[in-house]
């Protein structure tokens, strides 16, 4: 390539770039003066259209002011009846005609008199009132007489000649102007009062009241003012044609809007009860100013708030203003503006300026682009090579030549990384491919040795004080690590120990003397000079894991050591990952162990159970991964589906950690913590005592000694009997016919006189099971044996299995959780368990597969409770817990359950058996594959395979071990499965 040019000569094409930018910057700054302007604008509207309002309302209340004052000193104030008032009605004229404002004035009497006179302006009013043809006044009086309350109205021309006067004492009996709050407040202030905005019990329109007390105290003389003119000056402050400007009092009810009719809230149905009210601002209807009454505030600033809200993806801007009132709570002036309306001039601006950005580039797009064309062919080659290394494609070589020098730099750093890169990754995925801890080190040195290019490497890890060789490799590829010896940290040589200091590859010549004093002579092919790369291994805590070093011919430049440091890292957060996992499985599986181990040493009947029952399934499940035939020929399990198998075998018993000693130990019927035969026995005790100074008595009282005492002895060897008889059955070793239970109730029939109170020193749970009886007056005559309540546990609500509960347990439980009762222990028909006592030891399965389910097992420890959990359900779905049949089990769960029976029949640790033989054993596991309790293709597998004599040798003692036919258990297998 003849000519190359720097980067600086194509810059003419960021012409472009700054047409774009200016234009931009003309377009945004254009658009925010004219936003600010706008801004500023539409809250000096605000401001000028509440001042204007105020104005408008004061021009309306001062009139009514001076009317009020003047009429506060008129006679009519001190009129005591409707004549005396009519002969001075004419005084209210004057206010009435000349000030348009002003449509009502009033006077309400401490004696509760009324005198009302409203100036009828519309027709509106005439058919409202239904006033006659002509009407201009409407006069409503109520006045109280000695005997009646009257109420009339009166209808004038505007030649104040009566029209019509009507009878209305059901306004009399509703409207008292004492109770009224413009009468309330003119009485308690000294000068004129001007009401809220409300809406006028009179006419039915909103409008403010302006009172004042008439000198002589008995009266107040008021005035209405309907806010009817303030909706049309709303209107005019309009800044947009969706401008909305509402009028509200401090409680937040409109008061004025440009449309009347929508400030007065009606009964929703014709007919219905209620008065009609002012509407609030939330019942308006106008979004935008949903929720502003919450903003106004006792001592707002005068310049108000302002703020934007969104309804249905516009802005709007919102404000709110307070409008003070001579005598009264300022009202508060609310506007809403669109501002899509209200800067429609700057987005203009805006548009224009787009418009004309678009129209220059347009017009220069051609000629850049030609320019650009010719720039940009190299710069697309490094983007496609860019994207091929984000797409992790490293394959082919970058090769790129170009006029700017700039552009071949880069081509050649790109294709550099591009290498680089690729060797990482193919570094880092056969390190993450990995899994054993053992094998990961001498991989993790090797390619660290092809990274920087070393004929020989080894690797350390610290111990202490010490760097102990871990593995090494010679020149050759040979294992050489024999050949060296222990680094102490103290006696590094110097440029070692940097290394460590500073966490960072480090390379140095080491004299011949540093490498024998640090004994490398095994990485070298003689003792010399040698060039040493060491690499410290560090863990996230900046902690020492251990120290590869890396013999070279030559120095390494810089950037292979930066790439060794790199790589490094990544080591050694594989080996802190792998060392990690590593010591969690150590624990969880040391974890396991203790619970198995802690549940056989919690009952001396369980043995070593927990520990033989996993290599057992082991066992089996190896027999049937080696099958090339038969039903298993294709079972075979990945390594972790073995860990799974192991913990789960492991963990199969764990729910017996729940199961109470003294059930699981339970040698006699009445035995609980401790054997309550004792109980029994003294109470026949007390009744041999009681027979015996029954005898001497009757001596005493003269009857002949010699019978007495034939009798006496005759009693007693009837109670040695039958105490010798509850002992036998508390045994349980025969099995208890109904002959003698029916015994056993007749004997525990027998009475024992009690003299002391059984409810001392007992616990409180034991006193509420007692009957409310058991308190009866002593002495207490009591049967030998009973049961009684004290014997009765109920089954609490957190004992209860629910039957839609989410571990599918299908077992039916008793109705008490323990019956202690001595009869209905004695009367157990087989063996020591009650029905209970038989469901608590069976529960501890259920326990086991709840206690692993809440476990957070990872992905492929997931089927550990269905493994651990099904060794008691049989094939033909009537085990338990979930009354699994085959098929809805895994072969692993089938297998524990052939594990957990075989273990079980052969053990000789547990105390209150021995272990059968061999052959008794596969007999009757042979007849549980027949009655479909357990697998009969696992039990076959489990004969020829020779699992059962493997184990056997293992586990079983040499007395147990006997000869054995399988093909006797094996026709009936066969039978079965046929």
């Amino acid at each position: 390539m003849k000519f190359k040019f720097p980067l600086h000569i194509h810059l003419s094409t960021l012409f472009l770039l700054m047409t774009l930018v200016i234009s931009g910057l003309i377009a945004g700054v254009s658009y925010q003066m004219s936003y600010d302007m706008l801004e500023t604008s539409a809250q000096d509207l605000t401001q000028r259209a509440s001042r204007e309002i105020a104005g408008e309302i004061k021009g309306i209340i001062g009139p009514a002011n001076t009317s009020v004052e003047l009429l506060s000193y008129h006679q009519l104030t001190s009129a005591e009846s409707l004549q005396e008032r009519l002969a001075s009605f004419d005084v209210f004229l004057p206010a009435l005609e000349n000030d348009a404002g002003l449509t009502s004035l009033f006077i309400g009497y401490d004696t509760g008199d009324y005198f009302f006179v409203h100036r009828l302006d519309s027709e509106e009013e005439h058919i409202k009132y239904r006033a006659p043809e002509g009407s201009r006044y409407q006069l409503r009086s109520i006045e109280h007489g000695n005997s009646a309350v009257e109420g009339k109205y009166i209808y004038l021309d505007a030649q104040m000649q009566v029209l019509a006067e009507e009878a209305h004492p059901e306004y009399a009996a509703e409207f008292d102007p004492r109770q009224r709050g413009w009468y309330r407040s003119a009485q308690g202030a000294a000068g004129t009062i001007t009401t809220e905005p409300y809406l006028f019990f009179s006419i039915g329109k909103v409008g403010l009241t302006v009172a004042k007390r008439a000198q002589n105290g008995h009266a107040v003389i008021a005035a209405d003012i309907p806010l009817s003119a303030l909706g049309a000056a709303l209107h005019r402050q309009k800044v947009t044609p969706s401008s909305q400007l509402v009028l509200v009092s401090r409680d937040g009810h409109v008061v004025a809007y440009e449309d009347l009719g929508r400030l007065i809230a009606v009964p929703a149905k014709p007919g219905a009860q209620g008065e009609a009210v002012l509407k609030h601002l939330d019942d308006f209807d106008i979004p935008a100013l949903a929720g502003s009454v919450s903003s106004i505030t006792k001592n707002m600033a005068s310049q108000g708030i302002a703020r934007t809200v969104e309804v249905e993806g516009e802005d709007w801007r919102v404000s709110v203003l307070p409008i003070a009132l001579e005598g009264s709570e300022p009202l508060y002036l609310m506007t809403a503006i669109p501002k899509s309306e209200l800067f429609a001039t700057a987005l203009k601006i805006r548009s224009a300026s787009i418009l004309i950005t678009l129209l220059v580039i347009l017009i220069a797009l051609p000629v850049i682009w030609f320019v650009a064309r010719a720039i940009s062919k190299s710069m697309r080659i490094l983007a496609n090579e860019a994207e091929a290394i984000r797409q992790f494609e490293f394959d082919q070589p970058i090769v790129l030549r170009s006029h700017i020098s700039e552009v071949n730099s880069l081509a050649e750093t790109m294709d550099l990384m591009k290498s680089t890169v690729r060797k990482f990754m193919d570094m880092t995925h056969a390190v993450a491919a990995e899994n054993d801890f053992e094998k990961l080190l001498p991989m993790l040195l090797r390619e660290t040795m092809v990274a920087g290019e070393a004929q020989s490497g080894a690797l350390y890890l610290i111990d202490g004080d010490k760097l102990l060789p871990f593995t090494a490799v010679s020149k050759n590829g040979e294992e050489v690590s024999r050949g060296l010896h222990p680094l102490d940290l103290d006696m590094l040589p110097t440029s070692l120990q940097t290394a460590i200091d500073q966490q960072q590859a480090q390379d140095a010549m080491l004299t011949a003397d540093e490498v024998v004093a640090a004994g490398l002579n095994a990485l070298c092919e003689q003792t010399e000079a040698s060039w040493m790369v060491a690499v410290p291994l560090c863990n996230r805590q900046h902690e020492l894991l251990g120290l590869m070093l890396l013999k070279r011919k030559t120095r390494i430049s810089s950037a292979q050591l930066a790439f060794v440091g790199a790589l490094s890292d990544s080591a050694s957060s594989s080996m802190e990952t792998r060392g990690l996992i590593r010591d969690q499985k150590a624990l969880f599986e040391a974890f396991i162990q203790l619970i198995a181990g802690a549940i056989d040493a919690k009952s001396a009947y369980t043995g070593g159970h927990c520990a033989r029952v996993p290599e057992l399934t082991k066992m089996l499940a190896r027999a049937a991964c080696v099958q090339d035939s038969g039903p298993y020929a294709d079972f075979d399990l990945s390594k972790d589906e073995w860990e799974a198998v192991h913990v789960a075998a492991w963990l199969h018993d764990c729910g017996k950690v729940t199961t109470p000693e003294y059930i699981v130990d339970k040698a006699t019927k009445l035995e609980t913590i401790y054997d309550r035969i004792h109980e029994v026995r003294m109470r026949f005790e007390v009744i041999k005592r009681d027979v015996e100074i029954n005898c001497l008595r009757a001596i005493a009282a003269g009857e002949n000694k010699q019978i007495a005492e034939a009798r006496l002895a005759e009693e007693w060897r009837e109670l040695d009997e039958e105490f010798a008889f509850v002992a036998t059955c508390n045994e349980g070793g025969e099995f208890m016919a109904p002959e003698k239970v029916e015994r056993l109730k007749l004997i525990a029939a027998r009475t024992w006189l009690r003299t002391l109170d059984d409810t001392m020193g007992i616990s409180h749970e034991e006193k509420q099971r007692k009957s409310a009886g058991s308190g009866a007056s002593l002495p207490v005559t009591e049967p030998l044996m009973a049961d009684k309540p004290e014997h009765l546990f109920e089954r609490r609500a957190q004992d209860k299995i629910a039957p839609d509960n989410k571990w599918g347990f299908r077992v039916k439980a008793p109705e008490l959780l323990y019956n202690r009762g001595e009869l209905h222990n004695l009367s157990v028909s087989r063996g020591t368990l009650s029905e209970e006592d038989r469901y608590k030891i069976n529960e501890h399965i259920m326990q086991t597969i709840v206690m692993l389910s809440q476990l957070p097992f990872p992905r492929h420890l997931r089927q550990v409770p269905e493994i651990a959990g099904g060794h008691h359900e049989k094939m033909d779905g009537t085990g338990y817990p979930r009354m699994l049949k085959r098929e809805e089990m895994s072969p692993v769960a089938r297998m524990m359950a052939i594990a957990d029976i075989f273990e079980a029949l052969t053990a000789a640790d547990r105390p209150y058996k021995k272990g059968k033989p061999l052959s008794e054993a596969l007999k009757i596991m042979a007849f549980m594959s027949k009655d479909q309790h357990i697998d009969t293709e696992l039990f076959t597998l489990f004969l020829e395979s020779g699992v059962y004599l493997e184990y056997a040798h293992c586990y079983m003692t040499a007395e147990q071990i006997d000869e054995v036919n399988i093909n006797d258990y094996l026709h009936k297998a066969a039978v079965q499965t046929a």
